[in-house]
């Protein structure tokens, strides 16, 4: 199941306020700027810093190259 599109529009990463790109297929929430991944358990955002992954550059480059291949659009523009 998806996230609800009004819960997208305001969902941000809890360290930098940024936008996030989600990837439904994997289950998460991904913040490029800081390279780092939120899980998405039982359709529920897990938005803690100290829960978050950290991704390799290699898998950073994956996502964003995913990211524009599938037009995914960050949760709300600055």
């Amino acid at each position: 199941m998806a996230l609800d599109p009004q819960l997208l529009e305001i969902l941000a990463c809890p360290d930098d306020k940024g936008p996030l790109l989600y990837f439904t297929d994997e289950d998460s929430l991904y913040n490029p700027r800081l390279q780092r991944r939120y899980a998405i358990k039982d359709d529920i955002p897990i938005m803690l810093v100290d829960e978050a992954e950290t991704v390799v550059e290699a898998e950073h480059d994956r996502l964003l190259a995913k990211a524009e291949a599938q037009n995914i659009r960050p949760t709300f523009e600055v």
